[in-house]
């Protein structure tokens, strides 16, 4: 048999048991009930229609109410940010305002201070005008003449008892050789540069000779005399040196410690320490603080020591020189610079000066 036939022929046998036979007498009962199935689902349609539009409404208050939530969200994020940077910015605030109390304490202290400056300030300005008044006045000026002249004229007199304690004087019939010079290698031609042109003669401080040979090689044959009168005589020009210094209130840059014609003289910071007949300098130890001593006398065969203290008086007299104007012969010459010191203080201009 046919296939295509076949399922035709099942279709048609399927259609016809579908088909429900309805006899006259309940047709009209049947088209009643179709009627109300018909009504029925026409409600359930319209009532379908209004869940839909209901549940439409229902999505969109929904999706609504998120979209705003989210916006809610976002809202309180910024707000808790706004929050902390204005947490940083009232603590920055307190930090600054600390700060500013503390610069005002300060400026108000600094005004304090200077309103004290200020007020010191006018009285000194007034108490150096009232001064300036007094000076500028005859009266004033003349007295304070009076007083420098007077106190000139009083240490003009204490270094004239000096003078005639170790009087210092020209005697002929001498060598120039015998004026001591403390470095002789020290200027092979020439005189030294501030010198001034000795007349022939030799001095002596109070009859006694400075000779140089003594300071410059000390052998067996040396006259242990002329050693002695050398030492005598820078003995003398030592305390007369530490007398003046202190009549005329100037420290000695090289402090002298006296003890007749063994007296020494105090170096606190030596850089050289001559330790041959060359004078040559050698590097001192200068880490202590305590003062070297050097004797202004001959001790032991060594003449280093001795012809550099000599040095060191010399350079104490240009001191004094130079303390009241006037220039040091210099540095070979310590009794023309000892007689240039005293009549230079003796003179009238010294008190006038």
């Amino acid at each position: 048999m046919d296939p295509k036939k076949k399922s035709v022929k099942e279709k048609n046998t399927n259609h016809e048991e579908k088909v429900k036979v309805i006899h006259w007498e309940d047709f009209q009962q049947e088209l009643a009930r179709l009627s109300s199935l018909s009504s029925a689902l026409n409600e359930a349609k319209e009532k379908k229609s209004l869940i839909q539009e209901k549940l439409n409404s229902h999505l969109q208050l929904e999706a609504e109410s998120l979209s705003r939530s989210n916006k809610l969200d976002q809202m309180r994020e910024n707000l808790e940010a706004r929050k902390l940077v204005m947490g940083n910015m009232s603590m920055r605030s307190k930090v600054v305002e600390e700060k500013s109390k503390k610069q005002e304490e300060q400026l108000n202290s600094q005004i304090r201070s200077l309103l004290m400056a200020g007020t010191s300030l006018s009285v000194a300005s007034r108490n150096l005008q009232e001064a300036n008044n007094s000076l500028n006045g005859e009266r004033g000026y003349i007295r304070l003449q009076n007083l420098q002249k007077l106190l000139r004229g009083r240490q003009q007199f204490m270094v004239s008892q000096i003078a005639l304690l170790y009087p210092v004087k020209v005697v002929s019939g001498h060598t120039c050789e015998q004026e001591l010079e403390s470095f002789s290698r020290s200027s092979k031609s020439g005189n030294p540069s501030g010198s001034k042109p000795m007349d022939a003669g030799s001095l002596t401080i109070s009859g006694l000779h400075l000779t140089v040979l003594p300071f410059k090689k000390l052998s067996f044959f040396t006259d242990k005399k002329e050693v002695q009168r050398s030492a005598t005589a820078l003995g003398y020009v030592a305390h007369a040196v530490s007398l003046i210094a202190f009549y005329l209130e100037i420290p000695l840059r090289y402090p002298l410690r006296l003890g007749g014609s063994r007296t020494y003289i105090c170096d606190y910071a030596p850089s050289v320490e001559p330790t041959s007949s060359d004078f040559t300098s050698i590097s001192l130890s200068s880490s202590t603080s305590k003062p070297m001593e050097f004797p202004l006398f001959l001790e032991g065969q060594d003449t280093t020591r001795s012809a550099y203290a000599v040095f060191l008086l010399n350079k104490d007299l240009e001191q004094l020189l130079n303390c009241i104007g006037i220039e040091s012969l210099g540095p070979r010459h310590v009794l023309a610079n000892m007689k240039e010191l005293l009549n230079n203080i003796l003179s009238p201009e010294y008190i006038n000066s």
